[in-house]
């Protein structure tokens, strides 16, 4: 019962749709029916201006974080907690990419992600976040730099567990790494369109 309801409530975490609400109340307007159609941060500053952009980032990131933490809380002394721990972050992320209550058309799970990696990968975050920021400065594409952020962070923590010699670090590896597939497949089309050059770049 423990692992039914922190997996419940990790998905209606993720499922919050700040991105949207916000929008929604700022303009009137549904923002998936702008730019990428994503609820995601980027999305809402091109729709509602970069402090609603910034707000956005900060509340998806505080629910991928509140999803780890609650998860960590409530599973506490269970078995193999730590591998539940780090799959209810991915459900909170699977909650922002599919959120119920917008038929299942969310964000990218980027922000979400953030906040989920910070809690079971501060290092590794803090390193790629570094890298996010030269990738979308040098080429000016937020979704390229999201990619390839996320996909850096799962060889980070095992870059950092082989330095700190710390064989439990595989439940975290293996979360990161399924994070960040995860936050790649929600930016198949946004690479279909780096592909072919008509990707939009940021302001």
């Amino acid at each position: 019962m423990q692992l039914l309801f922190t997996i419940l409530l990790s998905y209606l975490l993720g499922s919050i749709p700040f991105g949207y609400l916000i929008v929604s109340a700022r303009t009137g307007g549904d923002i998936r029916e702008t730019g990428s159609g994503g609820t995601g941060a980027t999305n809402v500053s091109r729709r509602a201006g970069k402090m609603a952009g910034v707000l956005t980032l900060l509340l998806d990131a505080l629910k991928g974080a509140a999803a780890v933490v609650f998860a960590k809380l409530l599973l506490s002394g269970v078995e193999n907690a730590a591998w539940w721990i780090g799959a209810a972050g991915i459900i909170a992320m699977l909650g922002h990419i599919f959120p119920v209550w917008l038929r299942f058309r969310g964000g990218k799970g980027v922000a979400t992600g953030v906040g989920v990696f910070l809690m079971l990968a501060p290092i590794a975050v803090l390193l790629a976040g570094i890298l996010f920021v030269a990738v979308v400065w040098f080429t000016r594409y937020v979704s390229l730099g999201s990619m390839v952020a996320a996909l850096t962070i799962p060889l980070l923590v095992w870059v950092e567990s082989l330095i700190r010699s710390q064989p439990d670090s595989w439940p975290v590896i293996v979360s990161t790494f399924a994070g960040s597939l995860l936050i790649v497949y929600a930016h198949r089309a946004n690479l279909a369109r780096l592909i072919s050059g008509t990707e939009n770049k940021f302001q």
